[in-house]
């Protein structure tokens, strides 16, 4: 009983059905409620008159005396039927059934004759149209096939599949439908099994495969798959979005025929067969899709609910199915129009009802249908009124205060005033639903309201309601009217000095101005009354020169926008050109050609020297960075030579790396020698390291050969440790004698 309404509700609804041919036909109808009820019938949208081939039985149900698909006069007893009871409180409409008649078509699928070999699979197949769905047998030899062979497997769609071929199994064969309206038979095929089972490989091969099949909710579905190959194959189901099939209800028929009773929603997707050759990945696959659609059912009924007038009044039915359902309303029976004060939202799930009257009073009807079934649920609104409730205010006026403001007055209502507790003001944009209306509470004693904070250039519609403690008066009349224009709000404004009898004015584009259709530009002395303008400017115009201007007075701009409403606040600037002036005496005016060639020369000497001041200091760095690794290097080679015998100079090991030996090697060529003195200014000795070289010969007192110390400064990360080689006796000068051996000085700080 949930979700009826208890004033009228039904109880049984007519269903679909099958009727057979010239036999008699029952439609059930019941219904409960308040009496008087009147219940009546209708086929197709049409009422149906009683008549001796149809009439309505006592209990509200329609009889039907002889089913007929086709009448002599063209009309058909098959149609959609539906139930109408009504009572003073309102009238309700049964779901619609589909009466259909039982039929048989000719076989247009009969089975083939088939010759294959022992061991192989034979398939059957026969198919034939009839509602209801004929139910298929098979015959061997003129008698029924022996289904309790498990190699014989029936399908329901009239398929017979054999494997495990055996001579015994060779015959004539054919099917028979059966159903409600009558009987066929199929033409007869025949099944010849030839020769021995063959023992040669042949690779996994699906003969049929899963057709796409729809289907509904509770039904049982059958997915073929019949697959060959030697050695044979195993066949295994899945399901493509690798959700796992289930147990449940899952059954294989035969070798690998997948059925699934009792389906749900859940079931729907795509399965794939496959058939795998035993011990190895060699597969084959066939897939098929299996839609599952479920009837139209309620998840929330519509409730019958009672407001008092004036009110809103809000039904919410809510439905779900495969697919999803349409919703439809009715009123009283009726399809239900919207209008401004009838709302349907959320896919019409939600109905709404503003402002009701006695008028809205009915019962209402939410319909849930689709491909697989339609229901049906009512509820009814009741609207209360109270006797002696106050008449509507009268006399509702507004009137416009300003762009934003509208002062609505009314007087009180003409009967039952004294019960009056307040009044409610109704709001509305008059463009927008009747949904987006506000209310604002007034006091017994007031009769009049300052609207604010509205649009510009917008109507409004305006009503009243007087409220007592049981409840609110009718409506008063609608009244609307327009908010003033608005005008321009003020630019912003900024004066640029140009010359000493020139300034520019400019401003920003905003939307913050509104809609405005231009600027007004003025301008004066400020010792004069009198300005000069207006100068008229377009809306997308953001700047003005103001020329012809006296360098020795102070000038007053100002600028505002307007618009067909009047004119904006002004932004006003004031600018003196006096310093202008003064700067110009000071530096009278250059001669732009020779100071542009002279810009130009400056450039481009500021460049140069730029390119040149940073090259400088790019090598002093790179300098620095050199000699102090140098240095760090010469005064490592010092404490190492100082702390180990002397030997002969021609057996010492020095300090070297690749680059270092070559600029040895190339010094007479390239005269690049550094003597010690240089070598001290560029490296003086700290007292830090003095202190740590105590009781060992410092550099300065070590003795030192012009021609045999060079100073190589190199990254530290290059040197490696190799041993000095001899140097070759140096060759005699062309014409001379030899040169004489250079002398021993002792020990020397080679790096």
């Amino acid at each position: 009983d949930f979700g009826r309404s208890s004033e009228l509700a039904f109880v049984v609804e007519p269903s679909d059905d099958i009727a057979v041919q010239e036999q008699p036909l029952i439609l059930y109808c019941q219904v409960e409620g308040i009496q008087p009820i009147t219940i009546t019938w209708r086929k197709n949208g049409v009422m149906i008159v009683d008549s001796e081939n149809a009439f309505m039985l006592a209990n509200g149900s329609l009889y039907v005396s002889r089913f007929q698909r086709l009448r002599g006069d063209g009309s058909s007893d098959e149609g959609e039927y539906d139930c109408m009871a009504q009572n003073h409180y309102g009238l309700v409409v049964s779901r619609k059934a589909k009466i259909q008649a039982a039929t048989m078509s000719d076989f247009h699928i009969h089975p083939q004759n088939a010759v294959v070999e022992e061991g192989g699979v034979a398939r059957f197949q026969c198919q034939i149209h009839g509602l209801p769905e004929p139910v298929i047998l098979w015959h061997k030899n003129s008698m029924p096939v022996n289904t309790d062979n498990e190699r014989y497997t029936l399908l329901p769609k009239g398929v017979l599949q054999i494997t495990g071929l055996r001579a015994e199994d060779s015959g004539i064969f054919h099917c028979v439908a059966t159903n409600i309206a009558n009987v066929k038979f199929s033409r007869e095929a025949r099944l010849t099994v030839s020769g021995s089972h063959s023992t040669v490989y042949k690779d996994p091969m699906i003969l049929v495969g899963p057709e796409n099949l729809t289907l509904t909710v509770h039904q049982t579905a059958v997915l073929e798959c019949i697959a060959t190959g030697n050695p044979r194959p195993i066949v295994s189901w899945s399901r493509l979005d690798g959700r796992p099939i289930g147990v449940e209800g899952i059954q294989v028929l035969g070798t690998g025929n997948l059925m699934i009773s009792d389906l749900t929603v859940q079931h729907s997707g795509i399965y794939v067969c496959a058939a795998n050759k035993p011990g190895t990945r060699v597969r084959r696959t066939a897939q098929g899709s299996l839609v599952v659609q479920a009837p139209a059912e309620f998840v929330q009924h519509p409730q019958s609910i009672s407001r008092p007038v004036g009110t809103t009044a809000i039904f919410t039915c809510v439905a779900q199915g495969e697919p999803p359902p349409q919703i439809t309303w009715l009123r009283n029976g009726q399809i239900l129009e919207t209008s401004d004060h009838i709302k349907l939202k959320n896919n019409n799930s939600t109905l709404s009802i503003y402002g009701i009257n006695q008028t809205d009073e009915a019962i209402y009807q939410c319909l849930a249908e689709n491909s697989a079934g339609s229901t049906q649920a009512s509820a009814r609104l009741t609207v209360l009124w109270a006797d002696g409730l106050p008449s509507p205010p009268q006399a509702v006026r507004a009137e416009t205060v300003s762009a934003t403001t509208i002062q609505v007055s009314w007087e009180k209502p003409l009967q039952n005033t004294k019960e009056i507790i307040g009044y409610v003001l109704h709001i509305r944009k008059a463009a927008d639903p009747v949904e987006m209306e506000y209310q604002e509470a007034v006091s017994k004693s007031t009769f009049q309201q300052l609207v604010t904070d509205l649009e510009p250039s917008t109507s409004y519609s305006f009503y009243i309601k007087a409220y007592t403690s049981r409840g609110a008066s009718k409506a008063s009349e609608v009244t609307v009217v327009s908010t003033l224009g608005e005008v321009p709000a003020m630019p912003s404004l900024f004066i640029k000095v140009i010359n000493s009898t020139a300034v520019q004015a400019t401003w920003e584009p905003s939307i913050k101005l509104g809609q405005h259709e231009g600027f007004k530009l003025y301008y004066r002395k400020v010792h004069l009354s009198q300005y000069t303008g207006p100068v008229l400017l377009a809306s997308n115009v953001t700047a003005y020169n103001i020329t012809h201007l006296d360098a020795s007075v102070v000038y007053e701009v100002k600028l505002l926008a307007y618009n067909q409403h009047g004119d904006g606040d002004s932004t006003v600037r004031f600018v003196s050109l006096r310093e202008t002036v003064e700067r110009t005496v000071l530096n009278p005016p250059c001669d732009c050609m020779k100071d542009e060639q002279n810009n130009k020369t400056s450039t481009t000497g500021i460049i140069i020297g730029i390119h040149i001041g940073v090259t400088c200091i790019i090598f002093c760095i790179l300098f620095l960075m050199f000699g102090y690794r140098g240095r760090l290097l010469m005064c490592k080679n010092v404490q190492e030579q100082l702390s180990t015998p002397q030997i002969p100079r021609s057996q010492r090991s020095t300090v070297l790396n690749g680059a270092a030996r070559r600029d040895r090697d190339d010094r007479d060529l390239n005269g690049k020698q550094l003597d010690m003195n240089e070598l001290e200014r560029l490296f003086p000795a700290s007292p830090s390291q003095e202190q740590q070289d105590k009781g060992m010969t410092s550099a300065h007192s070590l003795p030192a050969r012009h021609d045999d110390t060079q100073i190589s400064t190199l990254p530290l990360d290059e040197f490696s440790i190799i041993e000095e080689q001899p140097d070759p006796l140096p060759k005699a000068p062309r014409g001379g004698s030899p040169p004489a051996p250079a002398p021993d000085y002792g020990p020397t700080n080679e790096g």
